[in-house]
Order: structure tokens, then C-alpha cells, then sequence
């Protein structure tokens, strides 16, 4: 494609994503398993215990930002061929990898801006910041890579919410339980240790540990590196596939 055709998809892909995010933002699915989900499951976790600040923060902004990111891009595809709306949008004049990229561009967007509410909360309990820089690099590969997971959640052809939140669901947990939020990575046994680097949220978590608290477990860059490979890896599992089973909903 000519550079004008790149410009041209990419603002298609941004008007998609704002479209994503002022219909999708406020369904169901979203709020209880983006927001209120992992906000109870985490206070579950945190209440009765005596943790300190720079613990909890990194737990709560990792799973806040791991469920945001991954709230709308796996419902957009299935809800779109329900309401027979895809069909109009694959009408347009615009490929296939521009839609998928502003489903997950509007979960990247989505997630960053709820992950700044315990971020903003730590910061004025207190909580300081040794690496700023990182944090934001963190942040925003992170979400990256998060919403690029969503959108892998959605390739089967289906055009039932609840399958896609079934299938996430089931990945979801297990992540959420191997990648250092609950127990430190350093307190893992060995073979925890080993399930927990299969996860990109461990990657995140244990930036966020060493922006807050000035030591990871891992190198701050091979954490960096971590998150860069996981969102390429997803990113091109869900543009192939999507090339694939996007017509059969139709």
C-alpha cells in the first residue's frame, strides 16, 4: 500500500475504535468483567491482610488494566454479527486487520484510562515512583498486548457474547493466578516460577513491582522485551485468524 493508503486505513482504524468506545464501553459484560470483576476479586484477596501500599498497587493496577484490556475487543466481533451490523462494516471500503485494529485499539484506550484510577490512588496514599519512564512504557505495552489477547478471544465464529467471555474466562483466571499478583514471584516454588513466564501479565506486574518498589525479579528489560514479543505474537494470531473466520459470521 501507498503511504496515503496507510494513513487512510489508520484513521479508519481510530474513527472504529471511538465508535467501539461509545457503544461498547458501558455493556454489561464490560463493567462486571472488565471493572467490577477483578475490583472484588482483589478486594477478596486484600481485606483482613496486613499488605503494604507498594504490594497491593502493583496487584490491583495488574489485574485492573489485564481485565480493561481485554473487555471489549473479544465482544465487539460477535455482538457486530448479532446485530448484523458487521455485514454493513465489511461492506466499507476498509481491510479487514483496520477493523480488528480498532477493536483493539478501543480496549487499549479503555484499559489505559481505567488503569490510571489506582495508579492516581497510590500516588496520592503516598505510594512514589522510582522509575516513571518504565511505568509508562510498561503501561502502555501492556495494554497493548492485553487488548491484542482479546482480540484472539474472539476468533472462533460465533456470534454469542457469552461464548467469547466463556472461552476469555477460562484463560483469564488461570493468568490471573500464575503471574505474581497474589504471591511474589520470588515465593513461587520452581515450578510456579516456570508457568508464571507462559503469562504477559507477569512481565507487567514485575515492571510495576520494580517502578514502585526499585527491584523486580526479572531485568526490567527483558520484561520490556517480554511484553513487545507477547503483543506481536497476539497481534498476528488475530489478524491471520480473523482472515479466516470473520466471513463465517456473516
Amino acid at each position: 500500500m501507498t503511504n496515503g493508503a496507510i494513513l487512510q486505513q489508520a484513521r479508519c482504524a481510530l474513527i472504529l475504535a471511538r465508535k467501539d468506545l461509545r457503544i461498547y464501553y458501558a455493556k454489561g459484560p464490560v463493567i462486571i468483567f472488565g471493572i467490577l470483576f477483578p475490583l472484588f476479586l482483589f478486594l477478596a484477596f486484600a481485606i483482613g491482610r496486613h499488605l503494604t501500599l507498594d504490594f497491593t498497587i502493583p496487584a490491583l493496577l495488574g489485574m485492573i488494566l489485564f481485565f480493561t484490556s481485554t473487555s471489549i475487543s473479544p465482544v465487539v466481533a460477535p455482538w457486530e454479527a448479532q446485530s448484523r451490523t458487521l455485514e454493513r462494516l465489511m461492506c466499507c471500503p476498509v481491510r479487514l486487520e483496520t477493523i480488528i485494529l480498532g477493536d483493539i485499539l478501543a480496549s487499549f484506550g479503555f484499559g489505559l484510562a481505567i488503569s490510571l484510577v489506582p495508579l492516581i490512588l497510590g500516588l496520592s496514599l503516598g505510594l512514589s515512583v522510582s522509575h516513571p519512564f518504565v511505568l509508562a512504557l510498561a503501561l502502555i505495552l501492556a495494554a497493548f498486548c492485553f487488548s491484542s489477547l482479546g482480540s484472539v478471544f474472539s476468533i472462533p465464529p460465533t456470534n454469542m457474547p457469552s461464548t467469547v467471555q466463556m472461552v476469555s474466562g477460562a484463560v483469564k483466571l488461570p493468568i490471573i493466578f500464575i503471574s505474581g499478583i497474589f504471591i511474589p514471584l520470588d515465593e513461587l516454588p520452581l515450578w510456579g516460577q516456570v508457568l508464571s513466564y507462559f503469562s504477559p501479565l507477569t512481565y507487567f506486574v514485575d515492571l510495576v513491582r520494580a517502578s514502585l518498589q526499585g527491584q523486580g525479579h526479572l531485568p526490567p528489560l527483558v520484561d520490556l522485551l517480554a511484553l513487545l514479543a507477547f503483543a506481536a505474537l497476539f497481534l498476528i494470531v488475530a489478524l491471520r485468524f480473523h482472515r479466516r473466520t470473520m466471513p463465517q459470521r456473516l
